[in-house]
């Protein structure tokens, strides 16, 4: 199964974006990402909408963060990237005759509801600072291997 590594990506971008006090291009955040330009704007135009960040074209333009890192949590950054799935868990079928089949899908419906619930609940408590660096870590020399 593939993983979904959007979280962690962005994640990783923002608080880079943070360090450097400026603004940052497309092409630099996107080899941080391990990523093409187009791809790091794509993914980001969801962050962009929910006020997280913007960004501005032209000489000097790139990237910034619209809020301070202590004003955004992980569930913000989550919700903005559409809530990708925790799990890659789901039933047989949505609507089982069968009632063990119903009582299975009750059942794993309730748990992944209270999982979800907790995850929601962890991530609305953390925001970014909490994970910040407490040194700089220039963005220009962290790229892929």
């Amino acid at each position: 199964m593939n993983r979904d590594t959007r979280l962690s990506d962005v994640l990783h971008v923002l608080l880079h974006m943070e360090q450097a006090g400026a603004p940052l291009t497309s092409e630099v955040l996107a080899r941080s990402m391990g990523t093409n330009p187009a791809v790091f704007r794509r993914t980001m135009a969801g962050l962009r909408e929910a006020g997280l960040v913007h960004s501005c074209k032209g000489h000097g333009g790139g990237w910034q963060l619209a809020r301070p890192l202590c004003q955004i949590t992980l569930l913000d950054v989550y919700e903005a990237l559409g809530r990708p799935n925790l799990f890659a868990i789901g039933n047989r079928s949505e609507q089982g005759i069968c009632l063990v089949e119903r009582n299975v899908n009750t059942v794993m419906a309730d748990t992944m509801a209270e999982a979800a619930a907790l995850f929601d609940k962890r991530f609305g408590e953390l925001t970014l600072d909490r994970i910040a660096p407490t040194q700089p870590v220039p963005v220009s020399v962290h790229t892929e291997e």
